[in-house]
């Protein structure tokens, strides 16, 4: 299993904006990160587009990891508006679940980093989320 190599720890929160309660996928993908040593915020299934932003904000993470399994990626590309709007254009964003392949286009024009569908190996996803959070860390510094 990769570790993460970010000191301090990437910063990851994992959430479900909209209506959809099915969180198992999100809590074991938490666990994944969490044992890969990132520092995981996790939320209950069924937050708001503002509620995400104002946590990114106050925990200051370098990802957002969102769960999908009925359609509520479709609000994703509105996320990614809010958090740009907020100051936080920065930060890394992957959608894992369920994602059509003809909706996936729009995720990716909208600056989701990657989609991660059913299947994805353990490895891949800790590693996807490691380098993102360290580019994430990159651009961030460099601003400053």
């Amino acid at each position: 299993m990769t570790t993460n190599r970010l000191a301090p720890p990437a910063r990851v929160l994992v959430t479900k904006i909209g209506l959809d309660g099915h969180d198992r996928g999100s809590r074991i993908v938490a666990a994944y990160l969490r044992d890969a040593g990132m520092e995981v915020i996790y939320t209950p299934p069924w937050q708001s587009i503002p509620a995400v932003v104002k946590l990114a904000l106050e925990e200051d993470v370098d990802v957002i990891g969102i769960s999908s399994l009925a359609t509520d990626h479709l609000i994703v590309p509105k996320l990614m508006d809010a958090l740009r709007a907020a100051g936080l254009g920065h930060v890394g964003l992957v959608v894992g679940g369920i994602v059509p392949e003809d909706e996936r286009p729009a995720l990716i024009a909208s600056g989701v980093s990657a989609i991660l569908g059913p299947g994805t190996l353990r490895d891949e996803i800790i590693a996807h989320v490691g380098a993102l959070a360290a580019t994430v860390r990159e651009k961030k510094n460099l601003e400053l």
